[in-house]
């Protein structure tokens, strides 16, 4: 029973999973644009919410269907007999700012519930939906979605068991900016961010987007996005082409406790499924730096680290968006602790089935079936975190490494600028 009402959900493995419950209205019709409007209602949460506006089709995710407008919900995964208020882990998805939901396969809280921890998990409006410039409402209505659930948590999670004195907010990519940004807007106790990317948007630049999205239907927004991604063959945006993120001049420092980690081979993930086009020759990967403002020495000391112009770019797109910014934000932090994960393959969101103990079923993530190795580094992550949201120490001081130890690339970026909001020319369609 919450202020809310009763709850039912469904019992498996020593813990209690409720799925689908509606922290706010759905966001269409008259609400459409407009920020989260809260609900108190209860009921039977057998089972995910529908997920936000998108084209994306994820091995083993539910898929958006036009007309599904449900999509502002929350699950809770909590120990059947929870000895005391646990730590709260409130995770956020990732998914370049457009894809993804909270239903994804490797998001299950199962494990980490077992581990001792209230675990939530959350869908909010991504795209053009959720982030996209349109007058007279607000900007960055995911972000308020998001903190909208969070106050949800805050006033319920003690009827499952949680203390809501003690909310750790996490996420991965998208996920993991999402996470700092709510740390400055609420009163969260510590944040875990994995993989952080320097991709955040100025006003104009949302607003160049907007004058080539429909908006006309959630449908029409999805659509028109696409192809306007596609869109883009030169300039900055053929290489990231991310047309949907937070609106502010930067990312913020928050001044809680703070696990930070970021794989040693982030972008091979992207090279594999072949979503960014990769320098194959010295002159792709010169150009790619031209059009990208990355100076000259810093391509150079790639290149000689690597045998090939596209192993050269691979690893210096993987460190520009990912890896030099998260250890930066440790360095602006001062008392982060930082992780690098380099077990193989060490690419992007390879780390999370680890962290959330969902390895089977994650082959292709993780390289292949898992075996005892993979087992016990998924069990010393778990710890990691469930430790850190319960007293804010993971276990380790300095940098931790879950995996081999790779050459450090971090000379390289000194004094360049990582911090610039994204600004960049759009290619109509």
């Amino acid at each position: 029973m919450t202020g809310r009402g009763r709850f039912r959900g469904v019992e498996g493995d020593g813990v209690l999973a409720f799925l689908g419950i509606r922290y706010a209205a759905p966001p269409f019709g008259p609400r459409r644009f407009g920020p989260p409007e809260p609900v108190r209602e209860s009921g039977d949460c057998l089972r995910f919410g529908p997920i936000a506006p998108q084209s994306a089709r994820l091995p083993g995710a539910p898929v958006w269907t036009p007309g599904q407008e449900d999509v502002l919900s929350l699950n809770v995964w909590t120990p059947s007999a929870p000895d005391g208020p646990l730590p709260v882990l409130l995770y956020l998805h990732g998914g370049a700012y457009t894809f993804g939901s909270s239903a994804q396969p490797d998001y299950d809280g199962t494990a980490l519930a077992r581990a001792g921890l209230v675990v939530v998990t959350c869908n909010y409006r991504l795209g053009f939906e959720g982030f996209g410039h349109v007058p007279g409402h607000p900007d960055n209505r995911g972000l308020l979605d998001q903190a909208a659930a969070f106050d949800w948590v805050r006033e319920e999670i003690a009827a499952f068991g949680g203390d809501p004195d003690n909310i750790t907010v996490a996420g991965q990519s998208a996920g993991a900016a999402c996470a700092l940004l709510l740390a400055a807007a609420r009163p969260v106790r510590r944040v875990i961010a994995h993989s952080v990317p320097n991709r955040f948007y100025t006003a104009d630049f949302a607003r160049r987007v907007a004058e080539h999205i429909d908006p006309t239907t959630p449908e029409t927004a999805v659509l028109s996005a696409d192809a306007l991604a596609k869109a883009q063959r030169t300039g900055p945006l053929r290489h990231d082409p991310v047309l949907f993120g937070p609106v502010l001049d930067r990312l913020p420092v928050p001044a809680v406790d703070l696990l930070l980690c970021h794989t040693t081979e982030e972008h091979r993930l992207f090279d594999r499924l072949g979503t960014i086009p990769f320098a194959r020759t010295d002159a792709d990967l010169a150009g790619f730096a031209r059009e990208m403002g990355i100076p000259p020495h810093v391509v150079d000391g790639y290149r000689a680290r690597h045998a090939t112009a596209s192993g050269a770019h691979i690893a210096l797109c993987g460190d520009f968006v990912f890896a030099e910014p998260t250890a930066r934000l440790a360095d602006a932090h001062g008392r982060a602790h930082l992780a690098r994960f380099g077990r193989p393959p060490a690419w992007h969101t390879a780390d999370v089935p680890f962290a959330f103990g969902n390895l089977d079923g994650a082959d292709f993530l993780i390289g292949g079936p898992a075996g005892r190795a993979e087992h016990a580094l998924s069990r010393r992550m778990r710890r990691a975190w469930a430790d850190f949201a319960a007293t804010g120490d993971p276990g380790w001081t300095g940098v931790r490494h879950w995996g081999p130890v790779v050459p450090d690339t971090r000379e390289l970026w000194r004094g360049v600028d990582l911090d610039r909001p994204i600004d960049w020319p759009v290619q109509a369609p």
